[in-house]
């Protein structure tokens, strides 16, 4: 527990980018490399994120090209893509491997902005959280009669704000990937 501002801007911040990152792995019709993030390669006998194995290019808007260093794991990088149930059909063409993105039904649009709102709630709680985790540190400050009432309720309202500003974030951040996905 603390209650030092800039302490509890750098962890709500860290929720801020935490959200931005789960954002960038949905897919929404447009190729993106993030949408690769995730997706772990059975290599060399062990299991590896494909950015360890592979380069990600995005050549056009539609398309998303693997190179893979390795030609002995070409294949296993088109059956890991293929079954990360991102709806996609990876094809090996050489030491490549091509990933077209298919255009996205309204119906799985909808969908994927149901799952953006759950992203957005969650990066909410870890903000209110980081709010918790501060309030009560100044609580346990004027217990131990380290700050005055006075100081430890300026220092709320400074918590309170901060916890404010990085919640309306949050909503712009949602409301942006919600117009993506939706296309508009």
């Amino acid at each position: 527990m603390t209650a030092d501002i800039n302490e509890l801007r750098r962890r709500m911040d860290g929720a801020l980018k935490s959200l931005h990152t789960e954002f960038g792995s949905l897919r929404t019709g447009r190729a993106n490399a993030a949408m690769l993030d995730n997706i772990m390669v059975d290599a060399y006998g062990a299991m590896m994120p494909l950015n360890q194995v592979s380069t990600i290019s995005v050549p056009e808007a539609r398309l998303l090209v693997v190179n893979v260093w390795d030609k002995g794991v070409v294949k296993s990088v088109e059956k890991a893509i293929n079954a990360a149930g991102l709806g996609i059909n990876a094809v090996a063409d050489g030491q490549m491997v091509r990933v077209p993105i298919p255009e996205l039904s309204q119906e799985r649009r909808t969908e994927l902005t149901k799952v953006a709102g759950k992203y957005a709630e969650g990066g909410k709680v870890a903000i209110r959280n980081v709010r918790r985790d501060g309030m009560e540190g100044l609580k346990k400050l004027h217990k131990d009669g380290d700050i005055s009432e006075d100081e430890q309720k300026k220092r709320e309202g400074d918590i309170q704000k901060l916890t404010d500003e990085f919640i309306k974030k949050i909503d712009e951040a949602l409301a942006a990937k919600e117009k993506e996905i939706l296309g508009n």
